[in-house]
């Protein structure tokens, strides 16, 4: 007689994930990407301005100017230390690039010597005095990138604490350079720096541009090479990123150098869009662009982070000032409301993760 089949056992429960764990909902850049889109139709009815062609030219220049030093942030933070120095390294190297440009340019200079025609040699030749100064700018960052990087991975001092100390030593320094006055790029290599930082191509921003570029060099990195997987190791567990072999030390100081440099870059992206390189060019720089990492997604706890939430972070940051400035409310308000939320940000992380 043939024996009945037993009915087969299910795990209904087993393999489901919530709603607020799939999708654009696994992670916090999703949520600030939600709020952005929500944010952007109210400012759209606030102001018919919003929406037009030089305004959104104007937000995405705008941004683009925090934008390249919080990919270089982010780095840090995935790792889970910290750089306050960047907005100091925005002027110094600024003011490196500025200064060198216009020492290179000079008749008589202690540096070059002149040639036949009473120009200096290199200002024959198009655009080296400009490739000179900007590699001169970005090796400024890189010699503090690794000072910082030194400091923190083979001295073992804090990174708060060591890049606090650096924001005040570079700071120092841009004004000691330029004793507390600005620099002003100059020379026959003046015309490409400006174009070059802050003209656009067909319309789109050149620092915008640079931008992209900068992040989907970003994206391959952090996910499709052993450097980026080494990074997220780090902030994950830096004890067993140490037992698995990875080279925690110098992991770390390649990631400061790279915050550094990311820094610098901007630096001299913006000096080209004030026209100068001030002393005390992008002073509190730092808060920003670290509020747009985390707001981004990124955790100061480490492990988590990518190029899309630094973007998102900043867009935000910048669409708040800009929709602010056209509903005609006082600019005062962007700091209250960018604490607000960053808080309303790690909050409703906290309570998706509870929620697991």
């Amino acid at each position: 007689m043939a024996m009945p089949l037993e009915s087969p056992v299910t795990f209904s429960n087993v393999g489901k994930v919530k709603w607020w764990r799939r999708g654009i909902f696994a992670s916090q850049t999703g949520y600030v990407i939600l709020a952005l889109l929500a944010l952007m139709v109210v400012m759209h009815f606030a102001s018919p301005y919003f929406f037009t062609e030089g305004n959104m030219q104007n937000v995405a220049k705008n941004f683009s100017f925090i934008a390249i030093a919080t990919l270089g942030i982010t780095f840090v933070i995935i790792t889970g230390g910290i750089d306050l120095s960047v907005g100091s390294m925005m002027c110094f190297s600024a003011m490196i690039t500025s200064m060198v440009m216009v020492e290179l340019s000079a008749p008589g200079s202690a540096f070059v010597h002149l040639a036949a025609d009473g120009k200096t040699v290199v200002a024959n030749v198009p655009g080296l005095i400009f490739l000179i100064s900007v590699l001169a700018g970005l090796c400024a960052a890189l010699i503090v990138g690794l000072i910082n990087g030194f400091c923190i991975a083979v001295l073992g001092l804090s990174p708060f604490v060591t890049t606090l100390g650096m924001l005040s030593i570079v700071r120092g320094l841009a004004y000691v350079v330029s004793n507390g006055r600005g620099s002003f790029p100059g020379g026959p290599d003046a015309d490409y720096f400006y174009a070059l930082t802050s003209g656009d191509v067909l319309g789109v921003p050149a620092p915008f541009i640079y931008l992209v570029i900068l992040a989907l060099a970003m994206a391959v990195v952090l996910h499709h090479s052993a450097f980026g997987r080494h990074v997220f190791a780090l902030g994950g567990n830096e004890k067993a990123a140490e037992l698995t072999g990875i080279p925690v030390v110098r992991v770390k100081i390649e990631v400061y150098v790279i915050c550094a440099l990311a820094a610098g870059l901007q630096g001299i992206i913006i000096s080209g869009w004030l026209g100068s390189a001030p002393a005390n060019m992008a002073t509190s720089y730092e808060l920003n662009v670290i509020a747009a990492a985390v707001i981004g997604g990124a955790n100061l706890a480490g492990g988590i982070g990518g190029p899309l939430g630094a973007i998102v972070g900043c867009v935000l940051l910048e669409v708040i000032r800009n929709g602010l400035v056209l509903a005609q409310v006082n600019s005062y308000w962007q700091q209250t409301l960018v604490g607000v939320i960053i808080i309303l940000a790690v909050l409703v992380d906290r309570i998706r993760s509870r929620m697991t």
